[in-house]
């Protein structure tokens, strides 16, 4: 299993097929023992969560979906932090 992807997070990705086609967003997370991406705002699901501390009436959570790493393409990679000179 590859464990190096043509995408990395804080990149800007396209989704260039699947029911999201056309889909821009920032990359969140690489999920590289399944070879999915969460990409920010694309493939929203709900999850529902149960009752706790926090929500005591329980919850339903929007939250990203994964998308596979081959339906998507880079279009802006991340900004490298620069380097102070000394």
């Amino acid at each position: 299993m590859a464990t190096h992807f043509h995408v990395k997070r804080g990149d800007t990705v396209e989704v260039i097929s699947g029911n999201h086609k056309g889909a821009t967003g920032k990359v969140l997370q690489v999920i590289a023992a399944k070879q999915h991406v969460l990409i920010e705002g694309v493939r929203m699901i709900k999850k529902h969560t149960r009752r706790s501390q926090d929500s005591p009436q329980g919850a339903i959570i929007e939250r990203e979906g994964p998308v596979h790493i081959s339906n998507v393409k880079v279009s802006a990679p991340a900004e490298k932090p620069k380097k102070k000179a000394a």
